[in-house]
């Protein structure tokens, strides 16, 4: 095996996806806390989310000069829907049951914003976020 096939396609481990219990207020009959599974997306489709997110923002005293600004939340919010499989946010009863249209609404009136905090730290993680400020001043160091 040449020192390339390892990164074949073919070759590459695939992550698994990963459930996890959001909130203890969702219960199924049995009465046990619903896990909600997620998955991790391409560096391509987040390229595309965070240009979806991106407005061009005049630069004050720059005439015809722009920059860039990333609207956090709404990026957040999207890559949350885009990582989730189970429960499927784009169903229709379950969004009705909620009185919202749209996955961004539903997942901001399912969740309190704790939950949603904690929930979006499992997203990032599964998509290779996972290392903290300390981290990197740690490695900073080595």
């Amino acid at each position: 095996m040449s020192n390339l096939e390892a990164f074949m396609a073919q070759n590459a481990q695939k992550p698994e996806n990963k459930k996890i219990v959001v909130s203890n207020r969702f219960k199924n009959k049995e009465g046990k806390s619903m896990k909600w599974e997620i998955h991790s997306i391409t560096k391509k489709e987040d390229d595309i989310l965070r240009k979806e997110c991106t407005k061009r923002m005049p630069v004050k005293g720059r005439a015809g000069m722009y920059t860039p600004d990333l609207d956090t939340n709404t990026y957040l919010a999207r890559l949350a829907i885009a990582c989730t499989s189970f429960p499927d946010l784009n169903d229709k009863e379950l969004q009705d049951s909620y009185d919202v249209m749209g996955a961004e609404d539903l997942l901001n009136k399912m969740l309190l914003p704790g939950e949603f905090t904690d929930y979006m730290d499992a997203v990032q993680e599964i998509n290779g976020f996972d290392f903290s400020m300390d981290d990197v001043v740690e490695e900073a160091k080595n």
